[in-house]
């Protein structure tokens, strides 16, 4: 034995929860509305998303997939539109999104049309 004195302190382990996985693969499972929970927590005003991700036991890492999965699943949805009256003479189409009006004119770029809706659609 050494004679030199042992300053290192002995720190007992402590767990908050302790999950057994057991079977093929051995990853928790997360259901879609589990998941979409979880990103909804990241989303608040105070929140952090590594203290969320710890308090479910997941790397931050997998947190941030999840919510770029979520993103572009809401980006790849159509947006329901009702259509009031068929355009006459050129004159607009106004559509009614979240409570906002959007007017569309003939000719315009489908694509751009399609963004505008999204980012209104995304509007709280």
């Amino acid at each position: 034995m050494s004679s030199l004195p042992n300053n290192s302190q002995i720190i007992e382990p402590s767990f908050g929860r302790v999950e057994v996985l057991k079977g093929p693969g051995m990853h928790r499972r997360w259901s879609d509305e589990e998941k979409a929970r979880i990103v909804a927590e990241t989303l608040r005003p105070d929140a952090v998303a590594a203290v969320v991700a710890r308090r479910y036991g997941i790397h931050p890492n997998q947190l941030y997939g999840w919510r770029r999965e979520l993103r572009l699943a809401a980006e790849a949805e159509f947006v329901p539109v009702a259509v009031m009256a068929e355009q006459v003479g050129g004159a607009p189409i106004e559509v009614c999104v979240n409570g906002m009006v959007v007017r569309v004119v003939s000719g315009v770029d489908l694509s751009l049309f399609g963004r505008v809706l999204r980012i209104v659609k995304a509007q709280p």
